[in-house]
């Protein structure tokens, strides 16, 4: 046992507590006893004492009492000459000191200005500062769950700061690599801080990219901690107060180490020894006495004197952690962390398909010899043939063959394109279908990222995760724009024979919906219900292919939802989805309305078709389309209102949808349905009017086509009002929006 490591802990606890409780006092002094102090948007209190304590810290009041169990929790500084083994002492003072740090990071979100960005995933330019500070309950359920489910092996707390910068992103590249969090908090005795590091580099961080800025001061690695139990208490089901089982549910279950860079001062040695009681062990790049018998953790306790090009695979050893990684050859860094990655246009080499351009990704399948396993083409121009910040016309063309490979299963791996190649650093895509938008950064370009390297990550990505029905896979990405053009047509056709497999499929005789929650890497709080009436909103995704989904990967993003007992018929309300949709949206919402745009209408991702929109003035509503660029009634172009509705808002009067569900009979049926919609773009309405007209006979208005006013009747609210007047539009004799 290290006298040396141990004694310096306790002496640390003891300063801690000290300056907390001065701490403490002096804003009860302030501020008074009962004023109100907490963590943001949580309903775990203080979480590292109310998990381990049950005590509920409520107001500044309640905090001399944490204080007095601190002291009580307290051992004695040990003397010089004393060589006993005092583990169990100093595992005391370290909860202490968690405790004591707890009631310290509370106390800051009293002052003004607040030093953290509450509730926020992601630091901007614009902020003042990196630092995030505690995670709110939102991101809890969003993040928390991957730990549980093992989709994030665990979580690496780094505190100091790495010999360089250099060092520092490669530290923190290796960790993403593994999927694994990387928790920042403290600094090192010349006052650099790991964070601090990576965002001098240019790496983008936060949630998003699982590099949390949690903040500067020792304190803030309480937040490490208070992330593992209120994991424990929420998806654990611990119960607050039992320490026994939140400490072992976090042993067992949240795999976390400490990494532990540069010179450690007693407060930092405090803190580790709070950390062995949760099982965390702490590996540390300075030369001091190791605490190596188990017990506790699940191997040794702190471990020194390890290289910082060799501390995460120590780390990794140490605690235990299981990593399986399939090493995909490409030049740029690959894992879930950079799925949130986002690419601006200062530090982009090539855009891809977008408003500008024509993009698209299909995926078919063929007979097995008919398909070449891993060969990749590119017929057009490479990224190398244009100049930076160009524009290309991009069709990613994949052919699939395998011997339980069934139909159905298509368009489920061609929406796995989005995450699929949103996983390598540099790369950011967005949309489905014939709606893709990518760019290419300048980092990727010149590390030798190629067009060629796309079918790399789809070919070893699709063996990965889908080797149970995929056999073969064979990829043409083409940017010759004549040839886009040519396969584009094809591709659409088969779209609409998958759309039309459902036709004859109503929600009123399906029990079972499917829940989507494939693009939450970019808006956490986004839920897609899929009924047989109303698909995804991004288009690609209908209840067919969420079922055949869920029986490829039933732990994937579509699962199961059983609609229960109707709550409301008319706006498309059940009491299992709203159970479902609660904690699938980090509790963000407790209810969706199928039906409705005007209450608790579905949320909204930046990935929808289309947008749907009321205009309340003339009793009617209109959709636009992401092609579309020019002015809308509602006074926003598509732009402005995919800013204002997609993220993951629940925003009445405006929802996210794909261009099929306006033919569906469920289409924002409480409001009346089609016969309140007066505006669409004329492309979009020349796209529909197959369907437009069929909806038309069914709803006894036959001519219902040509009462839908486009751009070139008007783009003011005014001018269609005029238009639905003169043509005898049914919305102006219906109810009122609100």
């Amino acid at each position: 046992m290290s006298r040396i490591v141990i004694g310096a802990g306790i002496r640390g606890s003891h300063a801690v507590v000290d300056r907390v409780e001065g701490k403490v006092n002096a804003a009860i002094e302030k501020y008074g006893a009962d004023k109100a102090v907490g963590l943001p948007n949580t309903a775990y209190y203080l979480p590292t004492i109310y998990g381990i304590t049950g005590i509920k810290v409520e107001t500044l009041g309640d905090m001399p009492a944490i204080i007095k169990k601190c002291r009580e929790l307290l051992a004695e500084v040990p003397a010089e000459d004393c060589w006993l083994p005092y583990l169990g002492p100093g595992l005391d003072s370290g909860m202490a000191t968690c405790f004591a740090f707890d009631l310290e990071e509370a106390l800051k979100y009293l002052e003004d200005p607040c030093p953290y960005l509450p509730s926020k995933e992601d630091p901007e330019e614009t902020d003042a500062d990196i630092w995030l500070g505690a995670a709110d309950d939102i991101i809890l359920r969003k993040r928390g769950v991957e730990f549980v489910d093992g989709s994030a092996p665990g979580f690496a707390a780094v505190v100091g700061a790495a010999k360089d910068v250099e060092t520092a992103v490669a530290i923190a590249k290796e960790l993403q690599e593994k999927s694994i969090y990387v928790f920042m908090a403290s600094h090192s005795p010349n006052g650099v801080s790991f964070a601090q590091q990576l965002h001098e580099a240019g790496v983008q961080i936060g949630w998003n990219t699982r590099l949390v800025p949690f903040g500067y001061d020792h304190s803030a690695a309480i937040h490490a901690i208070g992330f593992a139990v209120k994991a424990a208490l929420t998806f654990g089901g611990q119960t607050p107060g039992d320490h026994v089982g939140v400490l072992k549910y976090i042993k067992n279950r949240i795999f976390a180490f400490i990494l532990a860079l540069d010179e450690v001062v007693d407060e930092q040695y405090a803190a580790a020894c709070g950390a062995i009681n949760f099982a965390v062990p702490t590996i540390a790049d300075t030369d001091f006495p190791e605490v190596l018998p188990t017990g506790v953790c699940t191997y040794e306790h702190v471990v020194t004197n390890i290289p910082q090009e060799e501390i995460v695979s120590k780390g990794i050893e140490v605690r235990g952690l299981k990593i399986t990684i399939t090493k995909i050859d490409i030049p740029v860094a690959y894992g879930p962390a950079f799925e949130g990655e986002r690419i601006k246009k200062d530090a982009m080499h090539v855009e891809l398909g977008g408003p500008k351009s024509m993009g698209f990704e299909f995926a078919y399948s063929k007979p097995l010899d008919e398909v070449e396993d891993g060969k990749f083409e590119v017929v057009g121009p490479d990224l190398g043939d244009v100049e930076v910040g160009g524009l290309l016309p991009i069709g990613i063309w994949i052919e699939l063959a395998g011997r339980k490979f069934q139909e159905d299963f298509e368009p489920i791996l061609e929406r796995q394109c989005h995450h699929l190649l949103n996983g390598a650093e540099g790369v950011l895509h967005i949309g489905q279908r014939d709606i893709v938008w990518m760019r290419i950064s300048k980092k990727a370009f010149d590390a030798g990222f190629t067009l060629k390297h796309f079918g790399t990550i789809l070919h070893a990505k699709m063996h990965n995760e889908f080797g149970a029905i995929v056999d073969k896979v064979q990829v043409t990405i083409y940017t010759d724009e004549a040839k886009v053009k040519e396969l584009l047509e094809v591709a659409r056709k088969t779209w609409h024979e998958r759309d039309n497999r459902l036709a004859d499929m109503i929600d009123e005789t399906t029990d079972t919906f499917y829940s989507c929650t494939l693009c939450q890497s970019f808006a956490p709080t986004h839920v897609c219900v899929v009924t047989p009436e109303r698909p995804g909103l991004c288009g690609a995704y209908n209840w067919l292919d969420c079922r055949a989904s869920y029986e490829i990967n039933p732990h994937g993003p579509n699962q199961p939802i059983e609609k229960g007992d109707t709550i409301d018929e008319r706006l498309g309300k059940w009491k299992g989805v709203d159970e479902f949709v609660a904690p699938a949206s980090g509790n963000a919402f407790e209810s969706f309305a199928a039906y409705s745009i005007m209450e608790d209408p579905m949320t909204s991702c930046g990935c929808f078709e289309a947008i749907a929109a009321c205009l309340f003035a003339a009793n009617a509503i209109m959709v636009v389309d992401r092609d579309y660029t020019g002015d809308t009634p509602c006074g926003m172009p598509f732009s402005t209102l995919a800013g204002t509705v997609g993220g993951g808002l629940q925003t009445p009067g405006f929802v996210g949808i794909s261009k099929f569900y306006i033919g569906s009979k469920k289409f924002i049926s409480a409001e009346g349905g089609i016969k309140r919609l007066a505006w669409l773009p004329k492309a979009l309405k020349e796209q529909l009017k197959e369907m437009i007209e069929k909806r038309g006979e069914e709803i006894g208005i036959p001519n219902f086509y040509d009462m839908i006013a486009t751009e070139e009747n008007g783009t003011t609210e005014e001018e269609v009002m005029a238009f639905m007047t003169e043509v005898g539009h049914p919305a102006l004799e219906m109810d009122p929006l609100m």
